[in-house]
């Protein structure tokens, strides 16, 4: 079904660049793949993988199935005025804006536009992407199905409900940088007790992929895991404390309601 499905990506920065590598690393024939943005710099890695580029939005539009808005929440307004100019009502409309809503994208048209709102990450160009997923009012299931079986090529998917998709931004969506930020101080906490960047950098990469990865594949509870390697009077049960002695925990959940809050404002905005 996603083979042979034809994608056009308005702003292939970041998100937009990522989410079109991930789909050519996938197998998407990358000629079925149209990316625009005004900056060649960003376009020209992709002219590589093979995907057809442009610095016309409307390319992205005209012949495509799915058409993904990639730009800034701040940019939307300018960009469905080009997008009302040349969109079919048989095109889904994919927008992966923080914070616009699927409301707020219909009301720009009078007919029943099919939308599909999607918070991914940069991930995706790792196949690695976990992404949130819900429909507007005018999206059929098979329109939503379609779209949630192109995120799955570059990672995995939840459809949620629209009311929780800024939760799922401020999770999610800013979470990696969230885990960057753990990773480079365990890196900087080998460092401080002996350990070369390089191997220290290694090892808590490392470290966080696994756990992760038993996360997902065991299907046990974080917590239940952690019980499993913490030897009462150990060195993790001491590691532990300190974690909890500074907040980690508390920081964390602030910053996913942090983000989730600062989602919703640029969708009022």
């Amino acid at each position: 079904m996603t083979e042979e499905c034809k994608i056009g990506v308005i702003g292939a920065g970041n998100m937009g660049g990522a989410l079109l590598s991930g789909l050519v690393a996938a197998g998407l024939p990358p000629a079925h793949l149209t990316a625009t943005d005004l900056r060649e710099a960003v376009l020209q890695p992709l002219s590589q993988l093979g995907v057809r580029i442009s610095t016309r939005a409307e390319d992205a539009i005209l012949g495509q199935q799915v058409v993904v808005l990639g730009v800034k929440p701040q940019s939307a307004p300018e960009l469905f005025q080009l997008v009302k100019r040349h969109l079919r009502l048989d095109q889904v409309l994919v927008s992966i804006m923080a914070g616009v809503s699927t409301a707020t994208i219909e009301s720009q048209w009078e007919a029943p536009i099919p939308v599909v709102r999607v918070m991914p990450q940069t991930l995706a160009q790792l196949g690695a992407a976990a992404s949130g997923i819900c429909g507007g009012r005018h999206a059929t299931p098979a329109q939503v199905e379609l779209v949630r079986a192109l995120f799955d090529r570059v990672g995995s998917t939840a459809l949620v409900a629209e009311y929780q998709m800024d939760a799922v931004t401020g999770l999610s969506g800013s979470g990696p940088a969230y885990i960057y930020t753990v990773l480079e101080a365990l890196a900087d906490g080998g460092v401080r007790v002996g350990l070369s960047r390089e191997v220290a950098l290694k090892l808590a990469a490392q470290t966080a992929l696994g756990a992760a990865r038993m996360v997902l594949e065991s299907g046990q509870h974080p917590a239940v895991l952690r019980d499993q390697v913490t030897s009462p009077g150990g060195t993790t049960i001491a590691g532990l404390h300190k974690l909890e002695e500074k907040g980690l925990r508390d920081a964390l959940i602030s910053a996913v309601q942090a983000a989730t809050e600062r989602s919703a404002q640029l969708g009022q905005t």
